[in-house]
């Protein structure tokens, strides 16, 4: 992919996000700060963000409260607002003409956005930034994103691949956030120290959200008393969020033994450069955990309607994100009826010894760093390469295939 030198610009790029949540808008920020450095400044941001993009520059059109909501009942009581928000976003977009539109995950309200775009002004190229998971379920998505995106920005490395099978739009592989935090996940000679001193440090991470906690974790808890009563003393660590702090701590009052819980940054990620082994919830911490080259066991619970329509929907043979991006069922799971406290349990004794179940874990974590690519250029560089790209394409005679 070839990018337009930005002193070769006459006018400044004028870039148009779209954000429909906090994780977007992470997202959002490191590609401002990225593209101001590709343009030497010569740039202007207009859209939807939230905190970290308004650091940055950019004035949102409303306040990212009114669209990231979480919850059936939520998003069913502020429709009416959603649906006023996509028109807004939609016409915003529009009227501003921006040489490069880019929607950021969260594909409920951005592709909606993209959609409405496309429609009326279809000169507008529009670039998706994390691809919707067409690799898990629902593939025909795919090739329905040709119709309004014209490239996807990718943070898994399997995912262009995915694309060009399933017939979905030009995709490039960026980069996942997490590659330019791994020196925060990995330990240095103290915290590898700590981790291989008994006793170990086990963590247990049972999700970010309301439901996933309180799917979780009661056997969570049955699982750490099996574990103690099988394995020893150990010390228990419980990193959360600070919106289900008080969740967790009647949660676990009577676990034994009892957890330490944690919410601040700095220290969750010395614990995870310290730990000897995890137990988690499936999602991003997989990775997360894969990266700090913690060996872990994954598992999770849904209600019983939901768990019908995922079996129908999932095509994928894990959904564990570490198992993804490697390639193999390293890591164990343990989903629905099979998440009971005897087979978590079962699973995560040998971890914390040594042995070849965690050394299995141990040598395929260690291909991370060349699968993602880490080390090399950065996410937020990349993707702005590509942003550039895709607007400098669009301005040339050929119209908006780049290279």
């Amino acid at each position: 992919m070839t990018t337009e030198p930005a002193a070769g610009r006459d006018k400044p790029l004028r870039v148009f996000l779209v954000v429909g949540e906090e994780s977007g808008d992470h997202l959002g920020a490191g590609l401002m700060q990225a593209l101001k450095q590709q343009c030497g400044g010569h740039v202007t941001f207009a859209g939807v963000g939230g905190q970290e993009m308004a650091r940055e520059g950019l004035v949102s059109l409303f306040p990212l409260t009114d669209i990231s909501l979480v919850g059936f009942t939520a998003v069913l009581r502020q429709l009416p607002l959603v649906l006023r928000r996509i028109r807004e976003t939609a016409n915003a977009a529009i009227a501003a003409a921006p040489d490069v539109v880019v929607i950021i995950d969260s594909p409920d309200f951005t592709h909606r956005v993209a959609r409405r775009i496309r429609a009326v002004h279809p000169d507008i190229p529009i670039v998706d930034y994390v691809s919707p998971s067409v690799w898990a379920w629902r593939p025909g998505r795919a090739r329905a994103m040709r119709a309004y995106i014209d490239h996807v920005l990718a943070l898994l490395p399997f995912e262009p691949g995915v694309h060009a099978r399933l017939g979905g739009p030009a995709c490039t592989y960026v980069g996942h956030p997490l590659a330019e935090r791994v020196d925060e996940l990995r330990p240095n000679v103290s915290d590898a120290k700590r981790r291989g001193t008994p006793p170990p440090i086990v963590l247990v991470l049972p999700g970010s959200r309301r439901a996933e906690l309180r799917n979780l974790i009661a056997v969570f808890g049955e699982t750490i008393e099996r574990l103690r009563a099988e394995s020893g003393p150990f010390e228990l660590v419980l990193p959360t969020v600070p919106h289900l702090l008080n969740d967790v701590k009647a949660a676990v009052a009577h676990w034994n033994p009892a957890p330490r819980i944690l919410v601040d940054h700095d220290e969750k990620r010395a614990a995870f450069r310290q730990a000897r082994a995890a137990l988690a919830a499936s999602g991003t911490v997989t990775l997360e955990l894969a990266l700090a080259g913690v060996p872990m066991v994954a598992a999770y619970r849904v209600g019983a309607l939901e768990a019908v329509i995922l079996r129908r929907l999932i095509r994928v043979p894990t959904v564990i994100l570490a198992n993804l991006v490697i390639g193999e069922n390293i890591v164990p799971e343990f989903l629905q009826e099979d998440c009971t406290a005897e087979r978590l349990s079962g699973a995560l004794a040998p971890l914390l010894r040594d042995g070849a179940e965690r050394q299995r874990q141990c040598d395929a974590f260690a291909k991370l760093d060349a699968i993602m690519q880490i080390g090399s250029v950065s996410p937020n560089t990349r993707a702005a390469e590509c942003v550039v790209a895709v607007a400098s394409a669009a301005r040339a005679p050929h119209g908006r295939t780049i290279s």
